[in-house]
């Protein structure tokens, strides 16, 4: 799998790991972010990696940081971008199969290396299911639009006013 990895100064160690961990697998690893800034602003290294999995130059992304929180919120910013913080295999997975997940961020305060290389080998793993968990996602892509959308449960959704 082609995978887009960045990290910030906080997320640099877990990073590394997580990296030869993939890199073992036999991944394919496109690098975004600082490798040697010792403060750095995570939205503007965040961007390119985000624009890239957006434009689907990368099947997923990784962006790892202190907590993760932050990159999450700035990446689902990103129109077609579903950015998501986990601290668990189970998570991960549930991530992409409901919600198909494309961007994760995990926090190098947060999680040791062999959890982290857990939960990425889950999200990695998983795929996007159907049913209710498709109509939701349809429901989310016109969120990124900017449509105002409302309920109805005899035809799935459809535009409000």
């Amino acid at each position: 799998m082609r995978i887009g990895i960045g990290a910030d100064h906080a997320g640099q160690r877990l990073k590394a790991a997580v990296v030869a961990h993939l890199a073992a697998s036999g991944h394919t690893i496109v690098a975004f972010g600082t490798e040697t800034a010792p403060d750095d602003d995570y939205p503007l290294i965040l961007r390119p990696l985000a624009d890239a999995v957006a434009r689907g130059d990368v099947e997923r992304g990784l962006f790892f940081c202190g907590s993760g929180i932050g990159p999450a919120v700035a990446a689902s910013k990103i129109p077609g971008v579903r950015a998501a913080v986990v601290e668990n295999e189970w998570s991960a997975r549930d991530a992409v199969e409901h919600v198909d997940v494309n961007l994760l961020t995990l926090g190098e305060r947060v999680l040791g290396e062999s959890l982290a290389k857990s939960i990425v080998d889950a999200y990695l793993g998983a795929r996007a299911q159907g049913g209710r968990h498709a109509r939701r996602r349809e429901q989310i892509a016109e969120l990124d639009k900017g449509e105002p959308i409302v309920a109805d449960r005899s035809r799935g959704m459809r535009r409000g006013t």
